[in-house]
């Protein structure tokens, strides 16, 4: 067996149950929480006899974060995060974390900054901001979050380096963005 198949056989080996559990998490992280309780039991039952659910403990993880956030916001109160960025001028930063450009060549790493007016990259040499009134539709996907323009155009597509900061970043640019252009 070559390498390659090896991996592909190992992720296999995992079990339906991983995957499963993972395609329940990704539903739950679009709905609300009260089927947490039941993605968590599940958890438990799919991980027997793995020793390595790293990811999936991250996964949930970021579940809680997202929750917490979700409550603070669904009660008037937007994070707000301190910082002494020059590009982001007088508005108030709601989010910051690490994270890359993974379609620019160089794979520029640095800080993803959400505002109320904009979407902000700085590091690797660069900045670059995203008004969200450009901002049509909003996708995650794994740890990356895309901003795509009216005619489907990339307007900005971020890799965060935990499910974490990506479904937090994902949920506040949703929410940033505003309610006409919302998903």
């Amino acid at each position: 067996m070559k390498l390659f198949g090896w991996l592909k056989g190992k992720e296999r080996g995992r079990g339906d149950s991983l995957a499963q559990w993972r395609a329940a998490w990704a539903e739950a992280v679009t709905g609300s929480e009260e089927g947490d309780a039941e993605l968590r039991r599940q958890f438990e039952a799919a991980t027997v006899g793995h020793p390595d659910v790293e990811l999936e403990t991250e996964m949930l993880d970021a579940l809680d974060q997202l929750r917490e956030t979700q409550r603070r916001v669904s009660a008037g109160e937007l994070p707000a995060v301190e910082t002494h960025h020059r590009v982001i001028g007088t508005d108030v930063c709601h989010f910051s974390a690490p994270a890359t450009l993974p379609t620019d060549q160089g794979q520029a790493s640095g800080r993803v900054l959400l505002t109320g007016t904009k979407a902000v990259f700085v590091g690797g040499g660069r900045t670059s901001a995203t008004a969200w009134h450009i901002v049509h539709q909003l996708a995650r996907i794994e740890r990356d979050v895309l901003l795509a323009r009216p005619d489907g155009s990339p307007a900005a597509h971020f890799r965060f380096n935990t499910y974490a900061d990506a479904v937090v970043a994902a949920f506040l640019a949703t929410h940033l963005k505003g309610p006409r252009r919302r998903l």
